[in-house]
């Protein structure tokens, strides 16, 4: 194929090829061509021109298939648009020729049909240059037309709107021909040609003036006649025509004044009366009608009524939505009149009447649902509402007559009745789409609303009941906080007018329809409620008999509110159980026997209501079983089963009840029939077996019954295909728009579509699909389909002689039956096997798949070329031949699979061909044929990405993505959805660059050049109602903004404000932006404001409030994608520098102002679900922003500016009135600013606090007073809200003071604190104080409520029958996951508060005075109900620490997967408060068992956990119980020795673990639970610890490692448990333990001993250090028992030091040699001598130093001196003086030589000093007799370094810093040792002499430099000396 792509047509190769390849490569080439002309220069086309038009036009002559012909003539035309045209008129001449051809052969047909299709494309391209030829040619084509056939006619229709469109008002002359011509192609046999012609005319529209003015009537009425036996495509084509001319001449200003005499004025209620006319008399006009319709016998068919339908909805969009604004009083009461009485036909019949209520219905929605913003849909809802009240009155006024017959037959009560249906559906929708938006418009009293729907609950007509009822589901789905008062409201009327028949069934179906809204309700309704409707109904149920006037309705209303009382769930039901189970039983016969005593009593009446009755039932208990699942237990199911053998009984006896009581209780009988088919369905076939035969004998006959006839396959065979398939059995069963009014076409003229007063029963039961009211089908058709079902479901059961006589039985009947009704049966025999056998087909079809898969391979190739070959010659108006290509193209692509990558021959042939296959998929005019080579494409993306040409998929993609058909919008978003997975970015690019350059096929409704493809998806997802996809688009754009956000911020940023701000109440922004403080206030942040005067800048026009809910989640996930990327994105000093150094930089800290002013417009928005983003957004805000410094003005962050803003939008979440999810939020959002600390002003900070204190005060009234709107769960979660948000306030208040003031102060002084005023440190907590009694109480009772509640299931008979404090039993399910929620915190705050009073209870009775809230039984013991003895003030605490530790340990020991790491760590900080507290420690102390489990919960934890501060964080709480155990040890040791004072020492029993043996008991001991978990810290950190690991327990030489910062902490934190050990272990045990603890403690100094700059030790050594120090000077060391092995092990210790030193295996270590040397230096200080003086180690220890000593390094040399300082000064002579022997004379001589050649540098002088340092501690601590010795050595080194006068002022800075070091020396030690100096001075005058010089000369500096000499000795480096030698 590569030899095709060439400028001119490659011959040579062409002519080798055989007849399909030819195809292939001719099409290619011209493929190539289409791009290669626009990318190629004039002249370097116009100098190939000749060649190739020759080429061109020849190929006209070798039969091109359509898509060939269609490129040949584009080809023309964009090659003469840029060459010369002066050979244009040759080639049309030529093509006329062609079409003027007598030839009338087949085969020269597409010869004739190119010449036509390029004819077109040449006029369309050149358009005016060709005017003088254009007459000819179109007599030409419409001559030709005369004898075409329907390809001929398709094409020459195409050709004529292409002429038209280039020509534009030039083609003038020819309008009336071309008109009279599409005139009679709109009602051609052909449907593609009537599309064809549907383009024609639209296209010609535009410019003939008559087809709008004179002949409008005659274009409406050719349409309606166009719609008579149309398809989809011809509807979609032609209600665009009529829609498009019909709002042309409203709107119209018409040209000049020629041509105005000819020109009639058309008015608005013309239009609708024309439109009105095709919907209520189809195509025979305003005066025509039939003889049929005249008698009233025909009614029109409902293609033309769905057409015209498809037409008004055109027509009002064309006009927009500002139009239908303006107009909508006059539409909607014109749009309402097609179904009132005053047209009869339109509702002669109930089929009419529910197919005529859809058209209507459709035309409301898709108008104002799809074209009015949410004002204009608010003042729409009202005008609906006027509607309702009008037709209301007219009802009354008929209603009020006395006259019961004109009451009941009146016309005007039927005539309102589908008026009524309508528009309370469409005002149900309006309010559903609204949700809480919509809540004005229920508030304004002046509109009614709820008044005007309930005042039609009574009308005669059950299906106005059933609308209203639908109505208010919809009004509680959108506004829950209407759900409880008008479920009370109709339950009060309900049982007030229970004599009414009307009020009976129209409030039940108004509860029942309230019912099923709760599910979509998460805030639920009270508990309580369910005991009412189950009473009421009960009462219903037991009254039915007593009025045989309301028999039929109260035993319908009593069921259908227990069935709809079902969809509320196990918890409610579980209580009523019994009672259902009461009911079911008593309503069938008890035996066979009793049935046949029924059936002889009674009459039809009775039979009648008996039947409604047991329907009813079976509903209910099916309703039981479907929505209680959790309730059916073996006990329930036999509860459940006796009933059902007579329920079958009764089903076999129908037939003759029939024929006893006559035809009234067909109806009745078929209902049951379906009610018990569905419930069978549902229960396990086995609880019915002994009934199978019965059930089966029925079934058949039903599936064979002769009363049938009905077009089954449009409900039958849905459910038992593939989505895909669906079109192969009906192009109407494809998923469109229009699905809504399409559907009815499926059924045949004489059934009626789906409509809720077949079946009441699913008023409840359906999901809100979309929005949209359920569409139960008559119970013919339902019950045919439901047997269906059943019939799969027992014959699966039966045996296998029973299973094969049913089906003879069936095919008998399909036999004995013929013509239509044979098919009928048929397909209900074919359903009901697919049923059955569906199970085993799926199998089978995997089995074929899985081996033929790789089979297939070899049928690939000459499969692939037939499909390219029909792709190519079938003509278009084929399209379901080219759909099912497609499908079969799209299987072979995935066959292929990844194969398609490779790069043999064959692979790139195959490849080509699935490219070349998908292109002319492409062009192809039908949606689903394009919508396949699109999925087609997506697929060689997925296999093959670098052969797909990403560029034009993406134009394709964008040019279908505002498509009418669904299909079509669907593969976009699917492909779409998976390339931005990939190339996000690329896919972008594309777009913009594609409507830049202007492309005129984008279509206007996706404004890509302005706001991108992203903001183009965003308007989509607005205007978009199927849910797949709206969810697709979502995905699409979260994929876009997880690669894109950060790099296109402004962008991303301005798109989600533009949708924010652009429905956004401008008076709410603007009071906020007065109240922001001014000077602080940015320049453009008034930016959001201005916008909103200049439309330009506003893409979206009024976007709904889940596209803003949308908007609001995009901004989280971009703050979230921020944090990923550059810091400077939360550093603003960082982020304005780099903005400076280049402004393309962008960073999110810049738009700190949009993103408040975004959260702030969000979170005071009407509509809830958007307050809810709102307020999530600003939580994430202040949690991101909050730390940020503000560099104008220092130690301020930039938040503070936007305090007002916050204040301002938390404030509304306050009110009374707003739903509890939504104060639950802002609660946190209130803790999170107080505890980010950005407010420190505690006047600023009682905004906010008040508004939680506000709170506080509202939940202290407790459960009872709350809001009784929700569920009691509702109430709990506000409660918790609070509670915690006050428990996160107090928490950060406890750890600021602590930060501060290191005692945490007690509750007594904090009146002292307040009178400290508001600038005091702890401003916070004296805030919290306030309130902190009451707080404290309601945390302790909400963690006992959480303590019950999570106990396990069998404690259930244990918890408190009435529930907790904020809990009630019943409720207590949907409690659980509010405390899941909060109890952490709360957790944290208590054991911080009980830490603050050191667990001192106050007096009980003085604290229950605070607080008004009633107390329960279960509330932690104080105030205690009378019955009970008052607790001791230490039981109480008792009881609270067990409360704590119970909860901590339970939670900790089985951490779920969802546990957050907020809890965890709430856990862990609340048990280390607790443990910062003497008490608790105490208790832990004592009980050993305690503290083992624990440790071992804690170990857990550190295993599962990997998070570093969760580490930590349990470290420190197994340090505290270490702590504990060890004060337990002591106390127990003080008070044995106080006791037995007397006594000899040696009877003293041994305390601490290990007592006189030294064992540990793994899972006994407190230490060994310890090392464990402290081994697991270290191993993790340092596996080379492991001996296991390592091979060998002894010292392996590896190179020592820097950890982590974390794993430093880590290791630091074991180090330091590990030290405390010993003293809890007594003599014997601490021997057992002693090696464990050294070897580890020793090996992390061995293995992290790195060298740092500086001298520095790293953390983990210094660690170590540390622990070895306590270690070494444990009291064991020195205890009697355990004195001699302690000695041992710790010279095993020291040995194993110094052998880190040697090198092991010959390879030496990097270790530090400093680290070794302090450790040395800690054994010889730390330990008892003997361990050290052993002179082997002794001297080992010597040399160590001595070598050091010569190590060249300043550092090291400094150090070392450090530490010989501190041996010297120990006061064991012992242990000092061999090292002072040794190693003084080489330090002298060291500095003896440092005097020789004078220091050069700092490190020197350092040196210098330290050593001196070092003599001068020998001189103070040496013997008389040797001290004069050292002097003298000591002297001439100082005095040398003296400087005299001259001298100085030329000095450098070391030099004057050593003069100084050295005169100050002198000065001191002249005086100290007096004999020895002047001994010293005499005998060596020249050293006097410089001494005395230096003393006069400098007499002046050294007053002033003395003191300041101490501070300028390089403080640095001596300071970190300091620090890390402390543990010497």
């Amino acid at each position: 194929m590569e030899l095709a792509h060439s400028l001119l047509l490659n011959e040579e190769a062409y002519n080798q090829l055989g007849e399909v390849q030819k195809a292939e490569f001719i099409f290619d080439w011209l493929r190539y061509l289409e791009k290669l002309l626009l990318a190629t220069s004039k002249s370097d086309v116009k100098e190939k021109q000749k060649a190739l038009v020759e080429q061109l036009l020849s190929l006209l002559n070798s039969s091109p298939g359509p898509p060939t012909r269609k490129l040949l003539a584009k080809n023309l035309g964009v090659l003469y648009s840029i060459g010369d045209t002066f050979s244009v008129y040759e080639t049309i001449d030529k093509c006329n020729d062609l079409i003027r051809s007598k030839d009338d052969s087949p085969s020269y047909l597409p010869t004739k049909l190119a010449a036509v299709v390029c004819l077109g494309s040449l006029y369309k391209k050149l358009g005016r240059i060709l005017v003088n030829t254009f007459t000819d040619t179109v007599g030409n084509i419409l001559k030709a037309m005369k004898s075409a056939e329907s390809q001929g006619r398709y094409e020459i229709m195409l050709s004529l709107q292409n002429i038209l469109n280039g020509l534009g008002a030039a083609a003038t002359p020819c309008h009336r021909d071309v008109y009279k011509a599409a005139k009679s192609c709109l009602t051609d046999r052909s449907m593609a040609v009537r599309c064809a012609a549907a383009k024609c005319l639209l296209e010609l529209q535009k410019e003939a003036i008559f087809m709008w003015s004179t002949d409008l009537d005659s274009v409406a009425t050719l349409c309606f006649k166009s719609f008579e036996g149309s398809n989809y495509d011809v509807r979609i084509s032609v209600s665009k025509l009529l829609g498009t001319v019909l709002a042309r001449a409203i709107i119209s200003k018409h040209p000049g004044a020629v041509s105005r005499q000819s020109i009639r004025r058309v008015s608005l209620e013309e239009v609708l009366e024309l439109l009105g006319t095709g919907f209520l008399r189809g195509s025979s006009g305003f005066l025509r009608a039939s003889g049929d319709m005249l008698k009233g016998t025909s009614s029109v068919s409902r293609d033309v009524r769905v057409g015209v339908t498809q037409a008004y909805v055109v027509f009002v969009s064309t006009l927009g939505g500002i139009w239908l604004e303006k107009n909508f009083a006059t539409f909607l009461s014109h749009i309402l009149s097609l179904v009132s009485q005053s047209h009869p036909k339109a509702t002669q019949t109930q089929t009419d009447a529910v197919c005529g209520r859809r058209c209507v219905s459709f035309i409301l929605r898709a108008t104002i649902g799809g074209l009015l913003g949410e004002k204009a849909q608010i003042a729409a809802a009202k005008d609906i509402c006027q509607a309702i009240w009008k037709l209301k009155k007219v009802v009354d006024a008929v209603m009020n007559d006395g006259n019961m017959e004109i009451r009941l037959g009146s016309t005007d009560v039927t005539a309102s009745q589908h008026m009524l249906v309508c528009a309370l559906q469409e005002l149900g929708n309006l309010i559903y789409s609204l949700g809480t938006t919509a809540a004005p418009l229920l508030q304004d009293s002046s509109a009614g609303i709820l008044d005007s729907v309930i005042s039609v609950i009574l009308h005669p007509s059950i299906s106005v009941r059933l609308a209203t009822a639908w109505c208010l589901h919809c009004i509680a789905v959108a506004l829950p906080s209407y759900l409880t008062p008008l479920l009370d409201r109709c339950l009060e009327r309900l049982t007030v007018l229970k004599s009414s028949p009307e009020a009976v069934t129209g409030f039940s179906f108004a509860v029942a329809a309230l019912l099923g809204a709760v599910k979509h309700c998460p805030l639920g309704i009270p508990h309580g409620k369910g005991k009412i409707i189950m009473t009421l109904a009960e009462d219903l149920l037991c009254s039915a008999v007593q009025n045989s006037r309301l028999s039929a309705q109260r035993t319908q209303a009593g069921w259908l509110l227990i069935a709809a009382l079902m969809t509320l769930g196990p918890a409610v039901v579980s209580h009523h159980l019994a009672r259902l189970l009461l009911l079911w039983k008593c309503v069938f016969p008890v035996s066979p026997k009793d049935l046949e005593t029924e059936k002889s009593r009674g009459d039809s009446f009775t039979w009648q209501v008996t039947l409604e009755g047991r329907a009813g039932a079976l509903c209910a208990v099916k309703s039981f079983v479907s929505h209680c699942g959790d309730l059916l237990t073996e006990e329930v199911i036999q509860h459940l089963l006796p009933p059902l053998p007579c329920a079958v009984d009764l089903l076999t006896q129908l037939s003759s009840v029939l024929k006893t009581y006559g035809s009234t209780l067909k109806m009745p009988s078929v209902v049951y029939r379906q009610r018990l088919y569905e419930l069978l369905i549902l229960l396990p076939p086995e609880t019915y077996e002994e009934n199978f035969c019965a059930i089966l004998k029925e079934l058949a006959a039903d599936l064979t019954a002769s009363d049938i006839q009905v077009a089954a396959s449009a409900f039958l065979l849905p459910p038992l295909c593939h989505q895909d398939d669906l079109v192969i059995l009906s192009p109407l069963l494809q998923e469109t728009d229009h699905r809504f009014i399409e559907e009815q076409l499926l059924l045949g003229n004489g059934i009626a579509c789906g409509s809720l007063e077949y079946d009441p029963y699913s008023i409840y039961e359906k999901d809100v699909e979309g929005d949209s009211v359920p569409k139960p089908l008559s119970p013919v058709l339902s019950v045919i389909s439901s047997a269906v079902k059943l019939f799969g479901v027992v014959c699966a059961h039966v045996g296998e002689a029973q299973r094969l006589s049913v089906l003879e039985q069936l095919l008998d009947s399909i036999k004995h039956t013929k013509g239509a009704r044979q098919q009928v049966v048929q397909l209900h025999v074919v359903s009901s096997l697919s049923s059955f056998l569906k199970t085993w087909a799926l199998h089978s079809l995997s089995l074929i798949i899985d081996s033929a898969g790789p089979l297939y391979h070899m049928h690939v190739e000459p499969t692939l070329s037939l499909i390219i070959m029909l792709l190519l010659n079938v003509p278009p108006t084929h399209a379901e031949v080219h759909q099912s290509l497609g499908r079969c193209l799209n299987a072979l692509i995935t066959t292929l699979g990844p194969e398609l990558q490779g790069n043999s021959t064959s692979i790139s042939t195959l490849r080509t061909s699935c490219l070349l296959g998908c292109a002319v998929m492409q062009d192809n005019p039908d949606c689903l044929v394009q919508a396949q080579a699109i999925s087609c494409l997506q697929q060689l993306h997925m296999f093959a990405p670098r052969h797909v040409n990403l560029s034009s998929l993406v134009s394709c993609l964008c040019v279908n993505l505002c498509s009418p058909y669904l299909l079509l919008r669907r593969a976009v978003l699917a492909c779409l959805r998976q390339l931005v997975q990939r190339e996000a970015a690329e896919v972008s690019e594309h777009a913009v660059l594609l409507a830049k350059d202007n492309r005129e096929e984008l279509t206007s409704d996706a404004n890509i050049r302005e706001v991108g493809l992203e903001g183009a998806l965003l308007t989509l997802l607005d205007k978009e109602t199927d849910q797949k996809l709206c969810h697709d688009i979502k995905e699409t754009l979260n994929h876009m903004l997880t690669s894109m956000a950060v790099d296109k911020l402004s962008f991303w940023l301005k798109l989600c404000k533009d949708v924010l701000a652009a429905s956004a109440d401008f008076t709410t922004v603007t009071c906020v932006d007065t109240m922001q403080e001014e000077e602080g206030d940015k320049g453009d942040d008034a930016s959001v404001l201005t916008t909103g005067n200049d439309d330009k800048s506003f893409p979206f026009t009024n976007p709904r409030w889940a596209t803003r809910v949308f908007a609001a989640e995009c901004v989280c996930r971009i703050i979230n994608q921020c944090e990923n990327a550059h810091s400077a994105h939360f550093d603003i000093a960082l982020a304005q520098e780099m903005k400076k150094r280049d402004s393309r930089n962008d960073f999110l800290v810049l738009h700190l102002a949009d993103l408040i002013r975004m959260a702030f417009m969000a979170a005071t928005d009407h509509s809830d679900q958007l307050r809810l983003s709102g307020l999530e957004t600003l939580l994430v805000v202040i949690r991101r922003f909050a730390a940020i410094p503000e560099p104008e003005f220092p130690g301020h962050v930039i938040l503070e500016q936007y305090q007002a803003n916050v204040g301002a939008a938390l404030r509304p979440a306050f009110t009374s009135e707003t739903p509890p999810d939504v104060t639950a939020k802002a609660c946190q959002v209130c803790s999170a600013w107080i505890a980010s600390g950005v407010v420190s002003d505690l006047n600023d900070l009682r905004r906010v606090h008040q508004l939680l204190v506000s709170s506080l005060t509202k939940i202290q009234a407790g459960k009872e007073a709350l809001s009784h709107l929700y569920n009691e769960s509702a109430s709990t979660m506000e409660i918790l809200a609070v509670l915690k948000a006050w428990a996160e306030v107090y928490i950060i208040a406890v750890e600021r003071h602590k930060s501060h003031r290191q005692p945490l102060k007690t509750i007594p002084c904090s009146e002292e604190s307040v009178r400290n005023g508001p600038h005091s440190t702890d401003g916070l907590l004296d805030l919290v104080h306030t309130d902190l009694s009451t707080l404290s109480r309601l945390w302790l009772a909400a963690l006992q409520d959480f303590a019950l509640l999570t106990l396990p299931s069998e404690f259930a008979s244990q918890l408190p029958v009435e529930g907790g404090a904020f809990y009630t039993a019943e409720t207590s399910e949907n409690a659980k996951l509010h405390y899941y929620n909060s109890w952490a915190l709360i957790l944290h705050a208590t054991a911080l508060w009980l830490t603050s009073t050191g667990f001192v209870v106050a007096d009980p009775d003085e604290e229950a005075a605070h607080l008004s809230r009633p107390v329960t039984p279960t509330s932690m013991c104080q105030g205690s109900s009378s019955g009970a003895t008052v607790k001791s003030p230490e039981d109480v605490c008792t009881d609270r620490f067990h409360l704590i530790l119970g909860i901590s340990v339970e939670f900790l020991c089985s951490l779920r997967s969802d546990a957050t790491m907020e809890s965890i760590t709430a856990c862990l900080h609340a048990l280390q408060a607790l443990l910062d507290v003497p008490w608790p420690r105490s208790k832990i102390g004592s009980d050993q068992d305690l503290g083992i489990e624990l440790l071992n919960v804690l170990h857990r934890v550190i295993l599962t956990r990997e998070s570093p501060s969760i580490q930590l964080a349990s470290l420190e709480v197994v340090r505290q119980i270490i702590c504990a155990a060890q004060e337990h040890v002591k106390e127990k040791r003080r008070s044995a020795e106080v006791d037995d004072g007397a006594a000899e020492k040696e009877t003293l029993p041994e305390f601490g673990e290990g007592k006189d043996t030294g064992g540990l008991v793994p899972g006994k001991s407190l230490v060994f639970a310890t090392l464990e978990l402290c081994v697991c810290i270290l191993v993790r950190q340092l596996p080379e610890l492991n001996p296991k690991l390592t091979g060998s327990p002894g010292v392996k030489a590896t190179k020592p490692q820097v950890l982590s910062e974390d794993g430093s902490r880590l290791v630091s934190a074991a180090l330091v448990i590990l030290s405390e050990l010993p003293a809890v272990c007594s003599p014997e045990g601490s021997i057992s333990i002693l090696p464990t603890i050294l070897y580890l403690t020793i090996g992390v100094l061995r293995e992290t001993a790195v060298k740092l700059p500086g001298g520095q030790l790293p953390s983990t050594v210094a660690a170590s250090l540390q622990a070895l120090k306590g270690i070494l000077s444990s009291p064991m060391a020195r205890a009697e028992k355990s004195h001699s092995a302690w000695t041992d092990l710790l010279r095993s210790a020291l040995t194993t030091i110094l052998d880190c030193w040697d090198p092991v295996d010959g390879t030496h270590q990097e270790l530090d040699e400093i680290s070794l040397l302090t450790a040395i230096t800690v054994f010889i200080l730390s330990t008892s001598p003997e361990v050290t003086t052993i002179p082997c180690l002794q001297k080992r220890c010597i040399e160590k130093f001595k070598a050091t000593l010569e190590i060249k390094d300043p550092v090291v040399q400094i150090k070392t001196y450090q530490l010989l300082l501190s041996i010297f000064q120990y006061p064991n002579p012992a242990v000092s003086y061999p090292y002072i022997y040794s190693l003084v004379s080489s330090i002298v001589e060291k500095l003896q030589e440092i005097d020789k050649r004078k220091p050069e540098d700092t490190a020197e002088l350092q040196i210098f000093q330290e050593g001196i340092k070092v003599l001068q501690a020998l001189v103070a601590i040496a013997e008389e007799q040797h001290r004069s010795q050292l002097v003298a050595c000591l002297l001439p080194i100082l005095i040398s370094f003296l400087l005299d006068d001259n001298d100085l002022g030329s000095a450098t800075s070391v030099m004057k810093n050593l003069h100084d070091f050295a005169l100050q020396n002198l000065m001191q030690i002249g005086p100290q040792y007096s004999s020895v100096f002047k001994n010293v001075m005499a005998s060596s005058p020249a050293l006097k002499a410089r001494l005395e010089a230096a003393i006069k000369g400098n007499q002046e500096s050294v007053k002033i430099k003395i003191p300041t000499s101490k501070h300028t000795k390089n403080p640095g480096k001596n300071t970190s000396i300091q620090l890390k030698t402390n543990f010497l």
